[in-house]
């Protein structure tokens, strides 16, 4: 497979690259707070597995990265860790798109807790209405995994972890204070006693923020006031265990956002006099409830049940706007057939109801029956995984898609691994029906991809390389020639299908500790273009790397973030490289209090996520925290 990369892309990533080279030989999926016990994800195979012994490209972003990362936002820290891009119409709280692995938003599955969130007429998950305070773990899946959770698992799946009870009653919360007047705090409290555990935290986050949109924009939606936000999220999580190997759950996570952001109201003809001057909110409150019943029913056979729903109910605009709520009721009936030590059999029944309300669109509905089968085994030095899954949709029909690949230790440090697989995309509501925009005859896009990696760990140093290459037909993009033959009669824009598209690119992970010092790096290259045009999709870097370092002597803790974003083509003009810095320092004056202090974009660099919108600049943030248990 032959990769490219423009030289001035070459020249822009080569200090970052140096940087990780040194740091770490590279590696693919690193659990970044080491461990001497191996961590589990459920990711690769939708049951526990060692990390280690994965064939897929997986990232684990444990809790105490979370916790020590000096991150703003859930999109800061999938950014850092996972190499994933970003879009969002302005600051923190604007709505945020997501491109793994070069994919579109819609092309990348977002899970909390085993259950699929976002809105199905967007096609995509809100990040900015989540909170970190409220996550135990994120484990992110890159490349095709369509076999394992069908549509839009294109790009990968993103599974978010919310927290879980364990151990003596323990009791967290945090203060902090930020410019542009910002604010926030949480507590949690969590434990287990006498079979049963529990865990429950809120947080609430505000801040004025900054216009969204660019002065020198000539955007006719510019409107100088602060586009500020306000998010109260709060997450429940029950669970009884009346047997050992039994147990029965329930949780359920609520975010409200009140975000501000810059548009207008057109007058009539002729002139269409654009007024910017009202106030635009975006009013989204989402909620994920499950329940779900985990029991071991025999030493070799494992069997989990699970019922959630997820809703998405937004209000965009003025006062009056309209209302768009959609709901995804999930049904999972999954069982882990153990055949042999090393060898592992899943066999699972999903049913998925997706229903779009909107006064523009009334009342959209569509169903899913899908039947998956997976297999992952271990021989010796080598390894196999693969899966396949059957898909019934009541709107776009029948597909089948599947992943196979293996892996093979050369050595105790180092492993070889190869993957391949068939994807597909889903056109969301909108794609088919929004007024103007949607065309119903859209085809889903289909994908076939393949990718070889190598990976290597020897003590506290891991490195690891991975390229890929992922060839889709009936990519589903924006078209805005409204003459052409794909758009409808008087529509100024609409999806459509590009006929061909190739995403292809390597990613160069790694991680290094010595003493109390500890470094890791994840470097992207990315060539996405239209094969049909040879142009590059909008709004993907051709590369984008971060390097992260942290000195932590037990009472105090100093660290920095780099993160550099190459140029982007956007379908009004080219958005141009940025460099982000970060640091972040700790003192433990108790050993259940600590002081945290950290500054974002301590350069003040200018950023374009969007064109015509910006993000923010220099802010410096100082705040306390308490954990029961000890840091």
């Amino acid at each position: 497979m032959s990769l490219s990369a423009p030289r001035a892309t070459l020249r822009a990533t080569s200090r970052a690259a140096l940087l990780a080279l040194i740091a770490a030989p590279l590696l693919p999926a690193v659990s970044f707070a080491q461990s001497r016990l191996d961590p589990v994800v459920v990711i690769g195979t939708r049951e526990a597995q060692a990390l280690s012994k994965s064939v897929a490209d997986i990232v684990l972003i444990d809790s105490d990265t979370l916790r020590d990362s000096g991150a703003g936002s859930v999109q800061d820290v999938l950014r850092r860790y996972a190499g994933v891009q970003f879009t969002q119409n302005g600051g923190p709280g604007q709505t945020a798109g997501y491109l793994l692995r070069g994919t579109s938003t819609s092309g990348t599955i977002v899970m909390v807790d085993g259950v699929r969130v976002g809105s199905a007429s967007l096609g995509q998950a809100a990040f900015e209405s989540m909170s970190l305070s409220t996550i135990d773990h994120i484990e992110v899946l890159r490349g095709p995994a369509s076999g394992l959770y069908g549509a839009d698992a294109v790009g990968g799946v993103i599974q978010i972890f919310t927290k879980k009870g364990q151990g003596p009653l323990n009791v967290t919360a945090g203060v902090a204070v930020g410019e542009y007047n910002s604010r926030l705090g949480d507590i949690g409290i969590s434990g287990a006693q006498a079979g049963f555990d529990y865990a429950a935290s809120l947080s609430r986050e505000t801040s004025d923020g900054m216009t969204a949109i660019r002065a020198d924009s000539g955007s006719s939606s510019f409107n100088p006031d602060r586009d500020g936000f306000a998010r109260t999220v709060g997450t429940v999580r029950l669970g009884f265990t009346p047997a050992e190997g039994h147990r029965v759950g329930v949780s359920a996570t609520q975010g409200r956002l009140n975000a501000q952001y810059d548009s207008a109201v057109f007058g009539g003809p002729p002139n269409y006099i654009a007024d910017p001057s009202g106030d635009f909110r975006n009013r989204l409150k989402t909620r994920e409830l499950t329940a779900d019943y985990r029991g071991t029913l025999s030493p070799i056979w494992t069997t989990t049940v699970q019922l959630g729903r997820g809703t998405d109910d937004s209000v965009s605009g003025l006062a009056d706007a309209p209302r768009f709520k959609t709901t995804r009721d999930q049904i999972t009936w999954q069982n882990a057939l153990r055949i042999a030590p090393d060898q592992q059999v899943v066999l699972a029944y999903e049913h998925l109801k997706e229903k779009a309300e909107g006064v523009t669109v009334g009342a959209l509905d569509r169903n899913t029956n899908s039947y998956i089968a997976g297999y992952s085994g271990q021989f010796g030095p080598a390894a196999v995984e693969a899966s396949v899954r059957h898909d019934d949709n009541s709107a776009y029909g029948k597909n089948t898609s599947g992943t196979i690949g293996g892996s093979y230790a050369l050595s105790s440090t180092l492993k070889l691994r190869a993957l391949a697989g068939k994807s597909f995309r889903a056109p969301t509501f909108n794609d088919t029906s929004y007024p103007f925009y949607g065309v119903p005859t859209i085809k889903p896009e289909t994908g076939r991809s393949i990718e070889l990696g190598v990976n290597w760990q020897s003590g506290a140093t891991s490195a690891s390389a991975t390229v890929y290459r992922n060839k889709l037909d009936n990519l589903i993009g924006y078209n805005p020639d409204p003459t052409g033959k794909e758009c409808p009669s008087g529509y100024f824009g609409c999806a459509y299908n590009i006929s061909k598209a190739k995403l292809q690119g390597a990613t160069l992970t790694g991680a290094h500790r010595i003493g109390n010092l500890s470094v890791s790096a994840t470097v992207d290259f990315l060539d996405a273009k239209d094969e049909k045009t040879g142009t590059r999709l909008i709004r993907r870097a051709a590369h984008q790397e971060s390097v992260s370092a942290d000195y932590d002597t037990g009472v105090w803790s100093v660290g920095a973030s780099l993160t550099d974003v190459g140029k982007r083509p956007d379908s009004a003009g080219n958005l141009g490289a940025y460099a982000l810095l970060d640091l972040r320092a700790t003192w433990r004056f108790l050993p259940q209090w600590r002081l945290e202090a950290k500054v974002l974009n301590a350069a003040d660099r200018d950023v374009q996520p969007v064109y015509t919108y910006q993000g923010l600049g220099r802010q410096a943030w100082v705040g306390v925290r308490y954990d029961m248990k000890g840091f």
